[in-house]
């Protein structure tokens, strides 16, 4: 039996196992997750390096993305965004979020990222009317242990159909990740053996954001988690994580998330099933 571990979180339930061996390079868990209350919540959703998939096994989301207005979904994916998005709901969620990587999402979904930046898009829409008998079966399995064995059987199979990123793409998003998005876009280009341009164009297609955009959101994320394990002033923060100074940093925060540092850090909520931060008033 796959163990499976069951934590609570402020009204929420998290079930979070591991997947298959050969998934783990594309996510890291499988995180279920279900309510014990039906309280109405609005929830903001922050630019990071994962795309999101939603598979909905409770009422619908009101989903908003970076401009476009709110519109209501069951099992979707959320692309790469480069700025504040927001999820609303009536209560009583119940579901299985992924968390996959940019290139694990290319090849899983077999679609182009680039068309799926700043966009929410229903899960059949991209993986057919599979897609749908899979939340079925979701919903009638007996336990997390037996959805998530569903989800491997389920997910090995779109490895082996979906595309391969290219090799300088895959080069080129390890170095930029690793860095905290503080490498030049000039840089990685010559680490590849690409033009700027060809990279900028190849890195979009297959991850969702151009590499420049991308860095910016990389450096969001670490500034961010620096920010709340606490320790480090402000300025020491800007200066570990590739701002010119704190100005900048401020500047950068508002862009992606449209708020203050102090605002994001005062919003963050605690479930901890996304890059996610309760919305201000």
């Amino acid at each position: 039996m796959r163990p499976v571990s069951i934590e609570e979180r402020g009204g929420w339930w998290l079930a979070q196992g591991r997947p298959h061996p050969a998934l783990r390079p594309f996510l890291a868990s499988y995180d279920g997750y279900w309510e014990d209350r039906s309280t109405p919540d609005r929830v903001r959703t922050l630019p990071g390096r994962h795309v999101v998939l939603i598979l909905n096994l409770g009422p619908p989301l009101l989903v908003t993305v970076p401009g476009a207005a709110p519109a209501r979904y069951a099992s979707f994916v959320a692309g790469m965004h480069d700025g504040p998005g927001a999820y609303a709901h009536p209560g009583g969620q119940r579901g299985i979020q992924l968390d996959l990587t940019p290139l694990g999402a290319y090849t899983l979904l077999g679609t182009p990222m680039g068309a799926l930046t700043n966009v929410a898009a229903d899960l059949p829409d991209l993986l057919g009317p599979r897609a749908g008998e899979l939340v079925e079966r979701l919903a009638a399995a007996p336990g997390w242990a037996a959805r998530f064995d569903l989800l491997d059987r389920f997910l090995l199979d779109r490895l082996t159909l979906g595309p391969s990123p290219a090799p300088e793409v895959e080069r080129a998003w390890h170095l930029l990740a690793s860095g905290g998005g503080c490498a030049p876009v000039a840089e990685l280009a010559g680490e590849v053996g690409w033009s700027r341009r060809h990279l900028t164009q190849r890195f979009k297609e297959q991850i969702g954001l151009p590499p420049k955009v991308m860095a910016r959101v990389l450096r969001f994320e670490r500034a961010l988690a620096r920010m709340a394990a606490g320790g480090s002033g402000w300025a020491d923060i800007a200066a570990g994580c590739g701002y010119y100074d704190q100005a900048h940093l401020n500047r950068e925060f508002r862009a992606l998330s449209g708020c203050t540092p102090s605002e994001l850090l005062a919003a963050q909520a605690p479930e901890g099933l996304t890059t996610t931060a309760r919305e201000f008033a």
